[in-house]
């Protein structure tokens, strides 16, 4: 209490403190033409810095080039504009499925903040338990949530902002604009298809602005999608094999890989702002959305499913009766176990059948089964603030917000194996919910130290973030009458959240900035930020940075930056409970993830969670020659305690016991568990180069690259594996770029691109012993638009025109995916679209 009650007071004072140090620099001598700086771009508190006037690297999007493609989700269109963005399919990979982790400059998506209208938007409430190694339990944000139609511009400052910023801008910040206009508007309808003729995406968008009285504005978007699973699947061997001894009720494919299939995608956004009188103005901003996504998960075999079908025993082969080989046998099930329970235990699968004490899950699924996964999400958020200026030349910005994210899980198809033949077929496990309320003060200052410009800036924030599980229904978690009998419990593939692991996890913070740039002489420019917060589970962190701008000449700029950064652990991170089946060692496991501070994970090394702690450096050119504008900026980042997944830890039957008491559903049947753990060092190094060149005057062309590499400097051999080292090291393309050629006649205008994925290496299922050395490859995307009118427009392209498809899968067989999951450039083919656009 005490320690809050500090944490409080600090708080409390901090406006006035903010505010008396900004003015006590203030000259008076200050001219009076001195302009307000408001505090509205990316990565500099100074109003109207442009991209190459910055002394960081950024990326500068137009709403224009997201609208300008075929897919529909914000995730891939953003991949296809940025190199240093990655994302892929996440076909069977659990709630990742569900929210997918997306990677800037090769780390993990909650390494980047991603901010709306230069407000933090809060994070996704899906943790990426199945990341492919280098997003493996990371908790990002959700950004498919927001509607291309709604985006002004996107700015990717790709430079560790964490001491402008705070907690997550280690990678870089994207803050993505939204349309303000007050008249006029857009209207959208597009279908896509893909060249197998599956994974049809159909969509409806719209934009317009109204007048908010004399001096406002009020914009509104709103988009509605539905998009259709894919499948890139061939039939398993082992399911292969069932048919092949006569089993006809196999399916083919038994296993699918593809796209999810999203139901009733729907997205609302709302911008406006109202001038109060000359010198102050108010504004809100916020958004709704809502989805629905079903996936595949792993085909459980009906002769080796253990926990369901089968269980593993030792036999004495040579007769001296010692057991000396494991063999997989039956599980037959004993429903009347009031004469004991080893009356089932030497029937066979038939004999089962036809006995009403003994039960065989062969009975309702002779085939085997595949469940179906997904969930229901909800995602909404409200900012509202006042920003003006003081009479003394201060300027403020007050402002507060609460975003929440939502997923309730659903899966089918499956069963609790504890229950029988009682069973349902159909579970809701539960769910997460991530909340998050923001409280800031910033404050502005334009003034002259020795005739040289010096803008100053200042703030306080307050940020509360909340994680709660919420419970699944009573069968996904409860433990049947076959516990006993080594049947697994739960929700088979996905486990429900009992009453012991469900709760809200909090935790709350404070922070303080202050952020200078002086104009040291007409070609020099120099920056400076400090930021100090405190966290209330973990204590407090000190960041700050420095940067520079010197404009050589009217050709060449140089720019560079060094500043220290940190990603503190989330609530969920520090203490989520959960149960999933992924593949090991070619078969299926039960894997579980537990708090690090559960006295089981305490055994085998875990502790309270620690911030990430990161040093950036940047260095690069600006070029002006001729009709050539060229950036070129090499990036280092180094980040130490790096928060992840531990490696699998095998557990005692005691520990399995203690998890089961702990409320743990399905803990019993757990081969190993991890834990969140501060755990390895990385260094990641990179170059970015954008370029473009009019080719006349309605023609342009545009090149983007970037090369990144990620070494692992520092690890411990008990928490990180060979297979996730080179998850983390050569999981994503080194080398991405593209190419585009726009033209713009009177009443059309196109444009082609041509895309460059460099090599990488999969662990294919997570599996060390199936390695995918996948090469690199190309693309070309195409667009053309017909002018009908000056209002209505007609527009038909191609993403991937070609039809070019990543290097086949060789382990095909193990699980039926015919190419690697984690293709950069997805693994759909080609996909052709056309929309309508009518303007007013």
């Amino acid at each position: 209490m005490k320690e809050n009650k500090k944490r409080w007071l600090a708080a409390c004072g901090a406006p006035s403190l903010l505010a008396m140090a900004v003015a006590a620099v203030s000259s008076p001598a200050v001219a009076e033409d001195a302009l307000l700086e408001e505090v509205i771009t990316i990565g500099t508190r100074v109003e109207g810095r442009s991209a190459t006037d910055s002394s960081a690297p950024i990326d500068i999007v137009t709403g224009d080039e997201f609208v300008n493609q075929g897919d529909g989700d914000l995730n891939n269109l953003l991949r296809n504009v940025v190199p240093s963005y990655n994302v892929n399919a996440k076909p069977i990979s659990d709630a990742a499925s569900i929210v997918r982790p997306a990677n800037l400059r090769g780390l993990p998506p909650d390494s980047t903040l991603v901010l709306v209208n230069g407000k933090r938007r809060h994070r996704a409430s899906v943790i990426a338990f199945l990341g492919s190694g280098v997003s493996d339990g990371a908790q990002g944000p959700d950004i498919s949530a927001i509607p291309a139609i709604a985006l002004k511009q996107v700015e990717v400052l790709r430079d560790g902002a964490a001491a402008q910023y705070g907690s997550d801008a280690i990678a870089g910040v994207i803050n993505f604009q939204l349309k303000d206009a007050a008249e006029g508007g857009t209207v959208e309808v597009k279908h896509a298809t893909t060249a197998e003729g599956d994974g049809d995406q159909s969509m409806v968008a719209a934009n317009f602005g109204l007048p908010l009285t004399d001096s406002g504005f009020v914009n509104f978007s709103m988009e509605y999608r539905e998009q259709d699973s894919t499948s890139r699947s061939t039939q398993r061997d082992d399911a292969a094999q069932l048919i092949a001894d006569g089993n006809t009720h196999v399916a083919n494919p038994a296993q699918i890989w593809g796209q999810p299939e999203v139901d009733d995608d729907t997205k609302f956004f709302i911008n406006s702002a109202i001038e109060l009188n000359d010198t102050v103005e108010l504004y809100a901003f916020g958004n709704y959305a809502s989805r629905s996504t079903d996936g595949g998960f792993y085909f459980r075999n009906p002769e080796n499913r253990d926990g369901v079908f089968t269980y593993k025993d030792e036999v004495d082969t040579n007769g001296d009766g010692v057991p000396d080989k494991e063999v997989v046998l039956p599980l037959i099930g004993d429903l009347d176990p009031s004469n004991g329970i080893d009356n089932c235990q030497n029937v066979s699968v038939s004999e089962a059948h036809d006995l009403d004490e003994c039960f065989s899950f062969t009975e309702m699924f002779p085939g085997g089964f595949t469940p179906r996964f997904g969930g229901d999400l909800e995602d909404y958020s409200m900012v509202f603030g006042l920003r003006g200026e003081l009479a003394n030349g201060i300027g403020y910005d007050v402002s507060a917000s609460r975003g929440q994210n939502k997923v309730d899980f659903h899966i089918y198809n499956t069963i609790n194996a504890t229950m029988g033949p009682n069973t349902p077929t159909s579970f809701s496990p539960g769910g997460y919910a991530q909340t998050e309320t923001n409280f800031n003060i910033d404050l502005t200052k334009a003034t002259e130290i020795s005739g040289k410009a010096l803008y100053m800036a200042g703030g306080f924030e307050w940020r509360e973030e909340e994680f709660e599980v919420n419970m699944g229904d009573e069968a996904s978690w409860t433990q049947g009458p076959l516990t006993e009998q080594e049947f697994l419990i739960g929700s088979n593939g996905f486990s429900g959240f009992g009453p012991e692991v469900i709760g809200t996890f909090d935790r709350d913070n404070i922070a303080l900035y202050t952020d200078f740039e002086l104009e040291a002489t007409d070609n020099l420019r120099l920056g400076t930020a400090l930021r100090w917060e405190d966290f209330s589970d973990f204590g407090s962190t000190f960041n700050y940075k420095v940067s520079g701008h010197w404009a050589i000449n009217d050709v060449i700029a140089l720019r560079s930056t060094y500043s220290t950064g940190f990603r503190a652990p989330t609530p969920a991170q520090s203490n989520i409970s959960n149960v999933t089946t992924a593949f090991a060692d070619s078969q299926l496991e039960n894997k579980g993830t537990i708090p690090p501070t559960n006295p089981v994970a305490v055994l085998k090394g875990g502790k309270q969670l620690q911030p990430e702690e990161s040093k950036n450096f940047t260095i690069g050119a600006i070029i002006a020659a001729g009709d050539w504008d060229i950036t070129l900026d090499y990036f280092q980042i180094s980040v130490s305690d790096r928060i992840t997944q531990s490696a699998d830890q095998e557990l005692s039957e005691a520990e399995k016991a203690q998890l089961v008491a702990d409320g743990i559903s399905g803990a019993d049947s757990l081969t190993s568990i991890r834990f969140y753990t501060n755990d390895f060092d990385t260094k990641t190094r990179g170059i970015d180069v954008v370029a473009t060149y009019p080719l006349g005057d309605a023609t342009d062309l545009s090149f983007a690259a970037n090369w990144t590499d990620t070494e692992v400097t520092k690890y411990r051999e008990e928490t990180i594996s060979d297979m996730r080292l080179g998850q983390l090291e050569d999981g994503l393309p080194n080398i991405r770029g593209n190419a585009t050629i726009s033209h713009a006649g009177e009443g059309w205008r196109g444009l082609v691109r041509l895309n460059y994925y460099g090599s990488y290496w999969e662990a294919h299922l997570d599996d060390y012993s199936l390695p995918i050395d996948a090469g690199d490859e190309w693309t070309v995307d195409i667009e053309g638009a017909y002018d009908f009118s000056d209002s209505l427009s007609l527009i038909a392209g191609a993403e991937n025109l070609f039809n070019n498809y990543p290097d086949k899968n060789p382990w095909s067989g193990v699980a039926g995916a015919e190419y690697p999951e984690t293709a950069p450039m997805g693994f759909n083919g080609a996909l052709y679209y056309v929309r309508a656009q009518y303007e007013f």
